[in-house]
């Protein structure tokens, strides 16, 4: 498995990664197949390594979502990039393929949202309600993929459980293939199982400091192989 990991960024401190939809961040140790156990089968053929290899996970990526994930490769490095995003330093971009036109073309969207007990997925509510935690994102519409779908960048300032994919379809514009959310488009194949469907959002980049030399840092992940026919050039 690991001459299928995707190396974006790598070195004494650091590696950065492109997930694929359908693969989990983190699992069970010797369940179904994870990224961290990828990454970890990687530097343990690359460098050779007897015992255990250390990874931090300062941050996950959903199942469905593809795109950037970074891992630390010392504590050291974990304790600080782990800071990083806990107190929203680093940058976070998104884009997402959704349902319809959004107007205006660039914006804020704010939201109370909360997990919804005992579920795997969110809800938007009143900011009265327990549980609920702010919601924000800013946005940029780059174009329309098809008369009936739209690429759209997202920056969330907060980081909230399927922030994204609700903030957009509370307004009305699921991510295609997200049918948790109310998506009426696939965006995989009909044959994979429900949780094996990537749904059209891709985590483009992260900027963060060097947790070492503390000198600013984006990496960005190529967009999936069946992006390209729907953006359509617009990349």
């Amino acid at each position: 498995m690991a001459n299928e990991l995707q190396i974006l960024f790598e070195d004494n401190h650091c590696l950065a990664v492109a997930k694929p939809a359908g693969l989990l961040t983190q699992g069970v140790p010797g369940g179904i197949p994870t990224l961290e156990a990828q990454a970890k089968e990687y530097l343990k053929a690359k460098y050779a390594k007897p015992g255990r290899v250390y990874l931090g996970i300062p941050h996950r990526l959903d199942r469905p979502v593809s795109g950037v994930v970074l891992f630390a490769r010392n504590s050291k490095a974990a304790q600080r990039l782990a800071e990083q995003f806990r107190e929203r330093q680093v940058t976070k971009i998104y884009w997402g393929i959704v349902a319809g036109s959004i107007a205006p073309a660039e914006g804020a969207w704010e939201d109370w949202l909360r997990k919804i007990p005992e579920e795997a997925r969110a809800e938007k509510t009143e900011a009265r309600t327990e549980g609920a935690k702010l919601a924000r994102l800013r946005y940029r519409v780059v174009g329309a993929t098809s008369p009936d779908s739209t690429l759209v960048e997202f920056e969330p300032e907060t980081g909230r459980m399927h922030q994204i994919r609700v903030q957009a379809a509370v307004r009305g514009h699921p991510l295609l293939g997200d049918v948790l959310y109310g998506s009426q488009q696939d965006f995989g194949p009909a044959e994979d199982l429900p949780r094996d469907r990537p749904i059209a959002l891709h985590a483009r980049s992260l900027t963060f400091l060097h947790p070492i030399r503390y000198e600013p840092m984006t990496v960005t992940a190529p967009l999936p192989e069946k992006w390209p026919k729907f953006i359509d050039g617009l990349e």
